[in-house]
């Protein structure tokens, strides 16, 4: 790597600083925007994974948990215990496929539906924590929808 106009072993060694590290700034705002969730969630008894998933059921409706697994990014490891307390705090059903027994179909409660209502004010309150204007978060996504992509093409 070339750097112009500069002495590259020093920005060899700068690259090895942790405010160079852009894996260190996405873990950082990673776990702030966490912290946050916890704040917005709490009401609504929900841990920020178990908002996700039932950010995509409001969205999709009905779904098999391979289908939300793939939307969430989370192996059926991490989603079964996630759909095992939303079940039994009533959020959400599993039953099988009548098509495809190996199948295991989630859909929202009523009262999972009902939830839904209480959660519009937790992106509100995330946008505002955030302190940038709504177009810089948007085109902050959009980056990094971008970054996960090329990654993603390279790890595979």
């Amino acid at each position: 790597m070339t750097w112009h106009g500069e002495d590259t072993p020093r920005k060899d060694a700068d690259l090895l600083l942790l405010d160079q590290q852009i894996c260190f700034s996405l873990n950082a705002a990673s776990r702030a925007f966490g912290g946050v969730y916890r704040t917005a969630l709490k009401d609504l008894g929900l841990t920020y994974p178990q908002y996700l998933v039932m950010l995509v059921l409001w969205e999709d409706g009905t779904l098999p948990v391979k289908q939300l697994g793939e939307r969430l990014r989370l192996d059926s490891g991490t989603l079964s215990p996630l759909l095992k307390r939303l079940e039994a705090a009533g959020l959400v059903t599993r039953e099988r496929s009548p098509e495809d027994e190996r199948s295991v179909i989630v859909a929202t409660t009523p009262a999972g539906r009902e939830l839904r209502e209480g959660a519009l004010a937790v992106p509100r309150r995330i946008l505002a924590a955030a302190g940038l204007p709504l177009d810089d978060l948007r085109a902050l996504r959009e980056l990094l929808t971008r970054v996960t992509a090329n990654l993603d093409a390279a790890g595979a």
